[in-house]
């Protein structure tokens, strides 16, 4: 008998092992499908978080050295400030100061080597002068001062002007630079001109490399304007390796690489400090095309071409995909990037890919294992139902509802299979979120912690009580002590006992708003206190109460005294220590201020010291100054606190008397102040006795406007000076009304000499023996067209004062000159005098203008004739006869004016090459009344006949007066006796002698 498997059983065995394995494959490939898919949509979001992470540490990261560079900046600036206050603006121009020494060389530049070997200093040779030699020494003073500070922040600091005078600290370059070299032709001067720099603020350069240095660096270049013309500028520079160090990267999985504006690599992994040297010495730039793959370089292209202030992309390097951000920092014009590969951050997905895989795919066989045992007990239609449910939740239907359990195997399976999608859906479900929040709380704890364990800003944090709980390593670096020492310890402790003052401020903070920040100091082991910007704030738990407090200290103790000292050169006078002009100013304004309000009036002096320029020609500038200092130390000692003193220049001083309502209050201060100067000093070997001219305005009765007040207090000196010195005088509203019509006439004076408004009156010089008519003195008139005759007492001093006198004066002798031409060809006489102002005889181009207006006219150099008076030969007698023999050489004759008014010094007399003294006509007038002038003029004339010197009195208007000069031998007279001043037309018409009445 033949045994046969009943063919039902086979059939139902057969159709469940292939269902099994269909079931299985389906459940495989639906698994391994969910799964690509739920990974590549954590793979996207994944990189979206990275693209926005790396975006927040690049603006984070820019932001800081953004305001890095801002520092730099400011510094620059105030460094400039200081530079063209002690350098460009008005100072004591009679100062002494010591030559420079120059070292010896055959080249065309003069380079000199400070004292103290911090700076040296360079110009053509062809650029020296005096003013340049004062700016040697004043420069080399200053960089004593102010380099060791600067040199701090920059590898270097200096002063380039319009003539290629360098001052630079340290003074390697200036020692090793080409003699050709020309600051207005370098990419500095440039920078900063007005075309180019209109805000005529600081600004950074492109960087560049340095052959004198052998480096790559950046300058920060500010201009320095005078007179509204660009005449210099100050600059420092940066080690371009130094200003990278402060872009560091704290992510192994980060690079970076630094792009400027014209497209030049400054920083990237492949270039190290040989590279640097290498592209420098040959004069190449760094491009990007040498180090960076192209589709990075096309990146950068784009972002520069753009002016993109920030790039986010992404692109491949040999086989690698890589994130990149491009952000702009403004104050450098350079462009940093910021990039990391993608593997990096794809490395914990894939882990997770294979995980999730391999889990789905054990999920599948267990499946399978079941349906295939299961199938051997059940009925096909419960196996389809499974299997369909099964297929449905392969599919991602993780609601798919599954056949009702029973206790057979398929209703066990089918009860399985619907705890397992849940338990699935969940596990998926919570394991997503626990990865998620593993890796964002370990990202950031470990950022954070990194970050305060290395910030360069000291860190502690506190309970909420303010006990410390942590120090980081960078407050035990400023502060000196141990972290025991602050673990525990109130946090209000660590403040510096000079600050003990904010302690209940800080506290009242804290407790009101949760917040504080300020500037204060902190204590140091030492005893010592630095300076540091404190910030307190919040640190709040999930229910957003305060449990904790963190406080960062960042030090600022060199900010703080590079301040002070910035501020001692900006408002302080260096050679007396009073306050200068600026802060002068600024105390002005707030008194003013204050006296607006009410309640409140205050005195301005303004005075300077009489004859001070004599003591200082004479003695010499060391004695001045140390006059200058003198006078400020009385001042300092007898004026009150509360007052302001300054030295406005020179020796020009300022005093503002808080609380001063009267003139009576202000007269006694006056007079304390001349009797407190008007004690002897004494001055090395020799002992002298100054005295002020006083001007005060009261305010704010006198103006409640500051230039005004200053305007007035000006007036008021000028008449105290006029008064005769060492007085004082008070403004009032005539002085103003004075001030007014000599501007008045300043400015018509300008316009009356374009205009040719002035013509010559003629007085004849007399012989009184015979009448005979021997010469003329030539005087300017001015007929206004709108005033009429304006007396020449009013408009000469306002044209000497302001410099319109030589012009009006070469006017005045080529008019002279002409009107001799005319009497000579017409056979009368042709000696002509004329009057020479200071202004005109300290003329550098007298000497031409008067050989010029000879040869033009024709005449002969005897006929002219060149009046001086005594004071304007007495200042520097050596250049007096210097231009005295000058004026000779060209054969013109030459007098004393006004003799016996002035310092009438025969040891000088005798030395200047004159030939006539005119007797002034204050010592002829009172002839015969006042015998002290005939006595006078008597030996005036006397001591001229022994000097063989020709004599000619002025004045001359009575008999007596004529009779009285004859007798004493002094023949040659002018004035209204013979004839007063006369217009040519009237001279002609006069006869050759003039009438003389017999005695």
């Amino acid at each position: 008998m033949v045994y046969r498997r009943p063919p039902s059983r086979f059939g139902i065995h057969s159709l469940s092992i292939k269902l099994s394995a269909l079931i299985s494959a389906i459940c495989l490939i639906a698994g391994i499908f969910a799964a690509v898919l739920m990974l590549k949509s954590e793979q996207k979001q994944l990189m979206f978080e990275e693209h926005e992470q790396l975006n927040q540490y690049s603006a984070r990261f820019i932001g800081q050295f953004g305001r890095f560079i801002d520092t730099k900046t400011n510094i620059a600036e105030q460094a400039n400030e200081v530079v063209k206050r002690a350098l460009f603006t008005h100072t004591n121009t009679n100062a002494s100061f010591k030559s420079p020494q120059f070292i010896i060389t055959d080249e065309l530049t003069l380079r000199s080597m400070s004292d103290d070997g911090l700076s040296a200093a360079i110009i053509p040779k062809k650029n020296y002068s005096p003013a340049y030699e004062r700016l040697f020494a004043k420069s080399e003073q200053l960089w004593q001062v102010i380099s060791p500070t600067l040199i701090q922040d920059y590898f270097n600091f200096y002063l380039l002007t319009e003539d290629d005078f360098v001052r630079v600290a340290p003074p390697n370059w200036a020692l090793d630079v080409p003699a050709d070299y020309r600051a207005v032709n370098s990419l500095n001067f440039d920078r900063v001109n007005e075309q180019n720099n209109p805000t005529r603020q600081a600004v950074w350069t492109p960087v560049y490399y340095d052959p004198i240095w052998g480096k790559w660096i950046v300058s920060i270049v500010t201009p320095i304007y005078k007179q509204d013309q660009h005449v210099a500028l100050t600059g420092a520079d940066l080690e371009l390796d130094k200003l990278l160090e402060y872009l560091p990267i704290d992510d192994p999985h980060q690079q970076m690489f630094v792009v400027d504006a014209q497209g030049q690599l400054l920083a990237h992994p492949r270039l190290d400090n040989a590279t640097y040297q290498r592209y420098g010495r040959q004069g190449k730039p760094l491009r990007m095309s040498d180090f960076i793959n192209p589709k990075l370089v096309e990146l950068v292209s784009g972002a520069l071409r753009l002016k993109l202030p920030t790039v986010t992309e992404q692109f491949s390097y040999e086989g690698e995909n890589y994130l990149t951000t491009i952000r702009k920092v403004e104050g450098l014009d350079w462009y940093v990037g910021i990039y990391r590969k993608q593997s990096s951050a794809l490395e914990a997905l894939e882990a997770l890919q294979i995980k999730f895989l391999g889990l789905f795919i054990l999920y599948a066989i267990l499946v399978a294992l079941l349906l295939h045992q299961a199938l051997y007990q059940l009925v096909l239609r419960r196996i389809y139902l499974l299997v369909n449910a099964v297929s449905s939740f392969g599919k991602g239907k993780m609601d798919t509802d599954f056949p009702p359990e029973s206790k057979d195997e398929i209703g066990v399976l089918n009860g399985s299979f619907k705890d397992m999608s849940v338990e699935l859906s969940n596990t998926i479900t919570g394991l997503n979120q626990r990865i998620k929040e593993k890796e964002v709380a370990e990202q950031a704890a470990n950022r954070l912690s990194k970050a305060v364990a290395y910030s360069g800003t000291g860190v502690l944090i506190t309970n909420y009580q303010l006990q410390i709980e942590y120090v980081n390593p960078k407050m035990l670096e400023m502060t000196g002590y141990s972290e025991e020492h602050f673990i525990e310890a109130k946090l209000l402790s660590v403040i510096a006992r000079e600050m003990a003052i904010l302690n209940e401020d800080i506290e009242f903070d804290l407790r009101s708003r949760n917040y504080w920040r300020g500037d204060t100091m902190l204590q140091h082991i030492d005893g010592r206190a630095i300076w540091v910007s404190l910030s307190i704030s919040p640190i709040r738990n999930e229910e957003g109460d305060v449990d904790s407090y963190v406080v960062s200290a960042q030090d600022i103790s060199f900010v703080k005294e590079s301040q002070r000292k910035m501020e001692q050169l900006a408002y302080f006078d260096t050679l007396t220590g009073l306050a200068n002009r600026t802060f002068f100013r600024m105390q002005l304004r707030k008194s003013m201020a204050l006296a607006d309000r009410g309640h409140y009036a205050f005195a301005l002096f303004y005075f300077d010291l009489d004859e001070f320029k004599r003591i200082n020609d004479t003695l010499g500038h060391d004695v001045g100054d140390q006059l200058l200092v003198e006078v400020a130390r009385r001042l300092k000692n007898r004026l009150r606190t509360e007052d302001t003193i300054a030295r406005l220049g020179g020796d020009e001083f300022a005093v503002l008397l808080s609380g001063i309502e009267s003139h009576e209050r202000a007269k006694e201060v006056a007079n304390t102040i001349q009797r407190t100067l008007n004690q002897p000093i004494q001055l090395g070997n020799n002992e002298v006795i100054v005295s002020a001219s006083i001007g005060i305005t009261m305010a704010p009765d006198d103006s409640s406007e500051e230039d005004q007040l200053l305007k007035y207090a000006d007036l008021a000196m000028y008449e105290a000076k006029a008064k005769g010195k060492n007085t004082y005088h008070f403004y009032s509203k005539e002085l103003n009304a004075a001030a007014n019509e000599r501007l008045y006439i300043e400015n018509e004076l300008r316009q009356g000499i374009r205009d040719s408004q002035f013509h010559l009156h003629y007085q004849p010089q007399v012989d009184s023996r015979d009448g005979r008519i021997l010469g003329f003195e030539a005087l300017v008139r001015w007929t206004h067209p709108v005033q009429g005759p304006i007396s020449p007492f009013k408009f000469i001093p306002i044209a000497e004062a302001t410099g319109l006198i030589v012009e009006l004066g070469e006017w005045v002798m080529r008019e002279a000159c002409a009107f001799s031409a005319r009497r000579a060809k017409a056979g009368l006489e042709a000696n002509v005098s004329v009057n020479l102002s200071a202004r005109q005889f300290q003329d550098a181009n007298l000497i031409a203008t008067m050989s010029k207006t000879l040869r033009e006219s024709g005449i002969a150099p005897d006929k002219l004739h060149l009046e001086l008076t005594e004071s304007m030969l007495m200042g520097d007698v050596d250049t007096a006869i210097s231009q005295l023999l000058e004026m000779k050489r060209l054969g013109v004759s030459i007098s004393i004016d006004d003799f016996g008014t002035g310092y009438s010094s025969l040891s000088y007399l005798k030395r200047f090459p004159v030939d006539v003294l005119k007797v002034d006509r204050s010592f002829v007038q009172d002839i015969p009344e006042d015998s002290n002038d005939m006595e006078i003029t008597a030996a005036i004339i006397a001591m001229a006949q022994k000097l063989n010197l020709n004599v000619v009195a002025e004045g001359v208007e009575t008999k007596e007066q004529m009779e009285f000069l004859k007798a004493n031998n002094c023949f040659i007279v002018q004035g209204y006796y013979f004839s007063r001043p006369l217009e040519e037309g009237a001279v002609n018409a006069l006869p050759e002698h003039l009438e003389v009445e017999a005695p």
